[in-house]
């Protein structure tokens, strides 16, 4: 059964829902396009390795870029087809409109590569799951996309409490219902596997109160498939109750430290997509090829949420949807709190894109002029990391980094309540974003000047090491010329060393000194 919640976060929001807009109906699964696109950008900020080239076949499942470090999964194909090429195309990120993407125009036959080895439990060490979870390319399917293998590899920090996120917050998005409602027993078993590996003494799943079928699926689920040690716990519907620090504090009562992260408290959040994904990827063998996303808004004629598979372009999915009504007007990736406008639809679905909001005229408010900063406190008393916004808001536009630094800045979420409240209508959070970027690029060239500092003081100690090594082998060489001399010539050379002693120790009269004496 679910349980009371020990704690609360600060601040938040009820926001006015719209999940019905695309609750009304299960999960389709929608045809392939044209075409699909594989950006090769990565968490780390570089773009993965292409493992093919143009004119290559590849199959469902195929390996097409990534490598072996934790932060550059895998990125596999979603259809079979061929290769038509790697160039520049429009990608899905708040920072940029063009990236490398991998294009493949799929075949009729969408034929599978052969799948992963599936994974005997009572042999399987935590290593070879990390391994598995690493090589299937899953990240998080929540939105942030941070690699999953890299944020479960903890060390030696222990790991207590295992939380599934289910707390679906943002007021337009119900792809995490739809799954739990369909896919509840996927849910527990990824769940089971990641209990296992982690070593946690309390998994718990957390789903907001306003999800009622969700919960009764989660539950059944939990009593049929005998999963005694998992807890579902409700939370209530205020944004962002599906923050993961705001959802720790709820139901452990534990505060994450500021600047740190959740396992230092002995705490890790996975979402509920994830750990499906993650039973998908052990206990049958499959890469991660598609997702559910919410297709939503009243510029769309049919929203509701559908699998998709990875690559597919938003033109696609509202055409699935019935096309766009009269009055769309804006694009979103994400929902209206924390997502970010598009301005195009040729953008591919990737692992980070769990919505579409197709906005209509008027539906959600655009940009207004701001006024100045009245100090009225209430971007603070809503902001749930319990931050300053309007000191941080005046440090950022006087570029005074170290002061938003010093005011937590990285603590933000960006979750925008303080800009619904802000009667002055300030852009709080674009202001924070822009800070970020600079911040982390003024650090970026104090990293490169530290790296160069760095070689330029390891090349003067190897050449001053060379030089002694030179001065010390010429030393070696003396000495063993010396002692490898026959006595007359070892006698001559003291008399030598002598002469010269003596020469030196006497005092010279320079009056009577002749050039050729001098000489």
């Amino acid at each position: 059964m679910s349980s009371a919640l020990p704690g609360q976060f600060h601040g938040g929001l009820v926001l006015d829902g719209q999940k019905s807009l695309s609750n009304h109906s299960p999960i389709r699964k929608i045809s392939l396009p044209a075409r699909l696109f594989f950006p090769l950008g990565q968490r780390h900020g570089g773009d993965a390795r292409p493992w093919v080239r143009p004119g290559d076949r590849v199959l469902r499942g195929s390996l097409l870029a990534g490598g072996e470090h934790p932060l550059d999964p895998p990125i596999h194909a979603s259809s079979s087809g061929h290769v038509t090429g790697i160039g520049t195309r429009p990608i899905p990120h708040p920072a940029a409109s063009l990236g490398t993407s991998i294009v493949i125009e799929p075949d009729e036959l969408d034929e599978p590569a052969a799948p992963l080895p599936v994974l005997r439990l009572d042999e399987c060490s935590p290593e070879a799951m990390l391994a598995r979870i690493h090589a299937a390319g899953i990240v998080g399917l929540g939105g942030g996309a941070f690699p999953t293998a890299a944020k479960l590899s903890t060390g030696k920090t222990p790991i207590d409490t295992l939380i599934l996120n289910g707390a679906e917050c943002e007021p337009y998005i119900t792809a995490d219902d739809q799954l739990l409602r369909a896919r509840a027993s996927e849910v527990l078993q990824g769940a089971e596997l990641l209990r296992r590996l982690l070593g946690a003494k309390h998994t718990l799943i957390a789903i907001e109160n306003d999800m009622p079928l969700a919960l009764k699926a989660i539950e059944d689920a939990r009593a049929a498939g005998g999963f005694e040690q998992i807890r579902v716990v409700q939370v209530p519907a205020r944004y962002p109750a599906g923050g993961e620090k705001q959802l720790i504090q709820m139901l452990t009562g534990r505060e994450v430290p500021a600047g740190a992260l959740p396992s230092v408290i002995g705490v890790l959040c996975q979402n509920v997509a994830t750990a499906a994904a993650i039973h998908r990827a052990i206990n049958l063998g499959e890469v991660l090829l598609s997702r559910i996303v919410t297709v939503t808004g009243r510029g769309v004629r049919e929203p509701g949420n559908l699998e998709v598979r990875l690559g597919t372009p938003l033109a696609h999915l509202i055409a699935e949807c019935g096309g766009y009504t009269d009055d769309a007007e804006r694009l979103i990736l994400g929902g209206p709190m924390m997502g970010y406008a598009v301005a195009t639809d040729q953008v591919p679905v990737v692992k980070a894109v769990n919505a579409i909001l197709v906005a209509g005229a008027g539906e959600l408010a655009g940009p207004r002029e701001s006024l100045p900063c009245i100090r009225c406190g209430a971007c603070a008393e809503v902001c749930p990391a319990n931050l300053l916004p309007q000191q941080l808001f005046w440090h950022a536009s006087a570029r005074q980094l170290q002061r938003t630094l010093d005011h937590q800045l990285f603590d933000c979420i960006e979750c925008g309540c303080c800009d619904v409240v802000c009667p002055s209508h300030i852009p709080l959070v674009q202001q924070f974003q822009s800070t970020k970027l600079e911040a982390l690029a003024q650090q970026q060239e104090r990293n490169k000047a530290d790296q160069a500092r760095r070689r330029f003081e390891a090349r003067r100690a190897r050449l001053a090491e060379e030089q002694r090594e030179r001065e010390r082998a010429a030393q070696q060489r003396k000495a063993g010329l010396v002692k490898g001399a026959t006595p007359h010539i070892q006698e001559a050379l003291a008399r030598a060393r002598l002469k010269r002693a003596s020469q030196q120790s006497a005092p010279k009269d320079k009056t009577d000194e002749s050039p050729r004496d001098a000489d």
